[in-house]
């Protein structure tokens, strides 16, 4: 082995991963790059082919979980191409795929631009609303109401940290709905127990109980000091 004459030359010699080529599919490790590098480098056509059919295999081996997919085996031969850069010119068991296709950005996720009414309650409560407009009276409407109006009054205590009455729950429901919903006279719903609590999503358990002590603390000091 040859020896290193001073540190600079031992640094000279390093190779890092921020000086390198960036990786096309990280998730086959760069090992796997420098395999189709050397693939792409081999004259012979028909030796190419058996090399790229020996690295698919490696591809295989590194990434088991790709077995869950469908068409897997041509997922690995179309990350083979990927990893080429689109230049390999091999007998492979399917076609090249195009570069357009595969790196084609996905179509965008249509997003309502319908405001919500009450943002307390949310949208999804709009599009439950909706739903149960579209059903006839009787008691399964009654019973999705008395569930959609407890669910509410909880949503409401939540961001309104106050009391809140069962009328003013079923008048929101009613003016959600545009009209189309009428509660039935008489609906009840079911008492809240008093040591029910409402905390805004992020407050973590973790962080209630210290609030909770820091109120215990305050509390004893003020009995101390009477």
């Amino acid at each position: 082995m040859e020896m290193i004459d001073n540190k600079e030359n031992f640094v000279s010699i390093l190779e890092y991963n921020t000086h390198r080529e960036k990786m096309t599919l990280p998730e086959y490790g760069r090992l796997v790059q420098k395999l189709v590098e050397d693939v792409k480098k081999i004259e012979d056509r028909q030796k190419r082919s058996q090399q790229a059919k020996a690295v698919v295999r490696v591809m295989e081996i590194l990434n088991p979980a790709i077995h869950q997919q469908e068409n897997w085996e041509r997922t690995l031969w179309d990350n083979l191409f990927v990893i080429a850069d689109y230049d390999l010119d091999i007998d492979a068991p399917y076609p090249m795929p195009q570069k357009a296709v595969l790196e084609a950005a996905p179509s965008p996720v249509p997003v309502q631009k319908k405001p919500i009414k009450a943002t307390h309650y949310g949208r999804n409560i709009e599009s439950i609303i909706d739903l149960i407009a579209e059903k006839e009276d009787g008691e399964e409407k009654t019973a999705m109401l008395r569930d959609l109006a407890i669910y509410m009054r909880t949503q409401y205590l939540i961001w309104n940290k106050d009391s809140v009455s069962d009328q003013t729950i079923f008048n929101d429901i009613q003016k959600l709905s545009d009209g189309r919903i009428v509660v039935p006279e008489g609906l009840e719903l079911s008492e809240l127990s008093r040591k029910a609590t409402f905390n805004r999503p992020g407050m973590n358990i973790q962080g209630q109980q210290n609030a909770r002590g820091r109120n215990q603390k305050r509390s004893g000091r003020r009995n101390g000091r009477r």
